[in-house]
């Protein structure tokens, strides 16, 4: 694997600094934990699985993998590697699930944090005292203190199935395409795979190639992204930062146009939305599946009764599975539901990070992009550096209330509502927020005297 000269670490201070917790050692836990190690942060990162990786941890030992054998990235690997360890050279534009989790591992060695990475260890329990400290109950029935917070358990694991259920009894088998593992479960067998999302597309395309028939139902269309345009990754196509939206998303619209058509002359449902109001899927084998007829494209599901899949056009197929391509719930196990929770996988948070009124408690990854999450997880962690160690105090509170209010608003009037749509960001834009962001605390450090937003209290305890 290439590597970067000179990756020795040191702390950046050696003034003390609060101790963190940070709940997962996903491809955003990592990234995480990269920074506190690199600022002089004492800390703990605890995983539930034997590996680090999180979801492109194939075969995932603690139930949260979301991975099957054939997935690759849907976004390049340029855009998805983080800014200081690139991804090698002999890695191909889009690598699969076992590259990515070799990537992550030599991300941890080469950075020499490994040790700090508590493998097998899930937290069952964290709670925020009233002084400020954390209190976090392991599995094992351990308690430790920590000063701050990081959540980083991610938000493709906890299976979201259809609400309500559809009415009547289906005798074959349902999953979720959480538990997909390949195609050779359903040879010759008929299949109904419902959603039009990316997992949706790769197991119809995967299934069909064994099975007898293979129908891909949905509510609505949605845009299809090809992931090469003109001989090159779509995502490196993207117009200048600097373009409003109206006029990016009029050269998408071109682009797409260009490359893939219309969605809806392929046979695929058409979009109610226009391009860039919903999240879109990357497929480019789906349209040539529909074309051999190996796909057969239905709208939604409307009721079972026995092998039956009736459909809400009045149609109905024999099938023998089901599989549910319907997204996923975002859960917080770790947290009292009435302490913290996302009812309809909403949790309003200042830049994605920060909740008001907790100033040792932060999230990183929990948001959508249109493009990776490695990234941006990179920089969140970063920004949560720069403030613990008061470089970047954070504005006032009612400040950041109406920042996050008019955000929701721009993000609502974009995206259909939908519970897959509460986290949307855009991946160059967001970035630059948050760099702005750092920038602009430094400027409110400057003017006020550099202080510790989080005292150091757990730390101090640890090595009294």
């Amino acid at each position: 694997m290439r590597r970067l000269g000179g990756s020795d670490v040191t702390a950046a201070s050696n003034e003390e600094l609060p101790r963190v917790c940070v709940i997962g050692a996903g491809s955003s836990g990592i990234a995480a934990s990269k920074q506190l190690l690199e600022h002089g942060f004492p800390f703990d990162t605890y995983e539930k699985a034997s590996e680090v990786g999180g979801l492109w941890n194939f075969g995932h030992d603690a139930g949260h993998n979301a991975a099957y054998r054939s997935l690759h990235i849907n976004t390049s690997k340029q855009i998805m590697e983080f800014s200081d360890f690139p991804m090698p050279e002999s890695y191909p534009d889009y690598p699969g699930h076992e590259e990515i989790a070799e990537y992550f591992a030599d991300y941890i060695d080469h950075f020499g944090f490994a040790e700090k990475v508590k493998l097998r260890t899930a937290v069952e329990h964290a709670s925020r005292r009233d002084d400020g400290i954390w209190e976090i109950i392991l599995d094992d029935g351990t308690k430790h203190e920590y000063d701050a917070l990081i959540v980083a358990n991610g938000h493709h694991w906890n299976p979201r199935w259809p609400e309500p259920a559809f009415p009547g009894n289906f005798d074959g088998v349902e999953m979720h395409a959480h538990d997909y593992v390949d195609q050779t479960d359903f040879i010759d067998k008929t299949v109904v795979v419902l959603g039009m999302g990316n997992s949706a597309m790769d197991i119809a395309v995967e299934t069909s190639s064994v099975a007898k028939n293979v129908y891909l139902a949905a509510r609505s269309g949605v845009h299809v992204i090809p992931k090469y345009a003109f001989g090159k990754p779509f995502d490196h196509l993207e117009p200048p930062i600097t373009l409003p939206w109206p006029i990016k998303k009029k050269i998408f619209e071109t682009t797409i146009r260009l490359t893939v058509g219309k969605v809806e002359d392929y046979g695929l449902p058409k979009p109610a939305q226009g391009v860039g109001e919903a999240h879109p899927t990357v497929s480019s084998d789906i349209f040539a599946k529909v074309g051999h007829g190996m796909v057969k494209v239905k709208p939604n599901i409307k009721a079972f009764s026995g092998k039956a899949v009736e459909f809400v056009d009045g149609s109905s197929v024999e099938a023998d599975a089901v599989i549910y391509c319907t997204g996923y719930k975002v859960t917080f196990p770790f947290f009292d539901e009435e302490f913290i929770s996302a009812p309809d996988n909403d949790l309003p948070l200042y830049r994605r990070v920060f909740k008001p009124g907790i100033d040792n408690l932060f999230f990183v990854g929990l948001l959508q992009p249109l493009g990776a999450i490695m990234p941006l997880s990179e920089v969140q962690s970063q920004w949560i550096c720069a403030y613990l160690e008061g470089r970047a105090p954070l504005p006032p509170e009612a400040e950041m209330r109406s920042q996050m209010q008019r955000e929701r608003e721009k993000m609502f009037r974009r995206y259909t509502r939908s519970k897959r749509h509460t986290m949307q960001v855009d991946f160059r834009e967001y970035r630059q927020a948050v760099r702005k962001e750092i920038s602009a605390g430094a400027k409110r450090s400057a003017a006020a005297g550099r202080a510790l937003p989080v005292p150091p209290r757990a730390a101090l305890a640890q090595t009294a």
